[in-house]
């Protein structure tokens, strides 16, 4: 038995994408902590029997002082409660969480599940967020990361050198996201993801409103969490009938059993889970060629590639959509179904992480 640590910096992320995990680690009598800002899912984990322990992280936040405060919250934590092995995710946890336990000798699994713009896009950001990461996770037990070209980055830099490995992104719960019947009649478009520029959100607009002009029945819906920016705009695209706008959904199940395929222009991924969850209820999908996006979408199979932030591209491969028949656009998802099974389910990561946990 051992007591296992996982940081993260939302309730939700950790219950959707990280509950197969916790469930295998308590049905084998591993006592397991949660780490993270309060959410409702932290309830629900608490009675499958998980120990809490709160923080507060600013995710896209910049201040060095709360940033120090995170990092010793984390230190006294594990300080107080010494777990056997840490586990990590998204850039706060990683960098701080992996930090506070190498320094008290802890085993520590980080997954890099995006580098995000300040890592990405050159520059003193870059600089500062690489020399964190190297410093963190120099005495990481394993460093998992979700697509190549994120790998390659921190291979090129000397970080995590010879403790690393690749995984097929968070991978899908392929039981609870089943495949579902293709929807006939009006053609609908959904996006799905925060509402801000890195999401490509403008490119979906934009295509919203040239495609809604040559084909006018076709339907364009959009569901996440809307940054003040874009709320004026939410709701004059939507009196003018051009999107619908659904707000946060808890459970996209649904919403994607009306979709006839996902669109997802975002400028840089770890590894979509939007495009896995759609692609295994048999939706094709619509995405920029980057990594975390490439490898999910084979296209003119799966789905359709473009170039990022390209809006003429991203109109021509909707065309392309509209275009095809009920069968054929049924048969693509069919094939994107098939892939996720092959590829990206979720009992993939868990047993990786269960090996990689045993050797530790």
């Amino acid at each position: 038995m051992k007591k296992i640590f996982l940081l993260g910096n939302e309730a939700s992320y950790i219950y959707n994408l990280r509950h197969e995990l916790i469930e295998r680690l308590l049905e084998e009598g591993n006592k397991v902590g949660i780490v993270l800002p309060y959410g409702k899912e932290v309830e629900l984990l608490k009675k499958e029997g998980c120990a809490y322990f709160a923080t507060k992280v600013d995710r896209r936040g910049t201040s060095v002082w709360k940033d120090g405060k995170l990092f010793f919250t984390y230190w006294n934590i594990l300080r107080r409660e010494k777990p056997d092995v840490v586990l990590t995710y998204t850039i706060k946890p990683n960098v701080y969480g992996s930090l506070a336990a190498r320094i008290q000798k802890i085993p520590s699994i980080v997954n890099i599940t995006g580098l995000g713009s300040a890592v990405e896009n050159k520059g003193l950001m870059q600089k500062i967020s690489l020399f964190l990461y190297k410093l963190a996770l120099k005495r990481a037990g394993c460093v998992f990361f979700q697509n190549q070209a994120n790998m390659d980055l921190f291979l090129r830099k000397q970080i995590c050198v010879g403790k690393h490995e690749l995984l097929p992104g968070s991978g899908v719960n392929t039981k609870r996201q089943a495949l579902q019947g293709y929807p006939e009649g009006t053609v609908k478009f959904v996006f799905v993801g925060r509402l801000m520029r890195e999401k490509g959100i403008e490119e979906y607009l934009y295509a919203a409103k040239a495609i809604k002009r040559k084909y006018p029945d076709t339907e364009f819906h959009i569901c996440g969490f809307c940054e003040e920016e874009y709320l004026q705009r939410m709701k004059g695209l939507q009196e003018e009938h051009t999107v619908v706008y659904h707000g946060m959904v808890a459970d996209m199940r649904e919403i994607y059993s009306q979709m006839s395929c996902i669109v997802l222009p975002s400028y840089h991924e770890g590894m979509s889970n939007v495009l896995l969850e759609a692609a295994a209820t048999g939706r094709p999908g619509i995405a920029s060629d980057i990594p975390g996006c490439r490898e999910i979408i084979a296209h003119g199979k799966t789905g359709f590639l473009f170039e990022k932030k390209n809006q003429t591209k991203l109109c021509e491969m909707m065309e392309q959509v509209i275009k095809m028949s009920h069968e054929e656009r049924a048969a693509m998802g069919l094939a994107a179904r098939k892939k996720v099974e092959q590829e990206f389910d979720r009992n993939i990561i868990v047993e990786k992480y269960l090996d990689v946990i045993k050797e530790l």
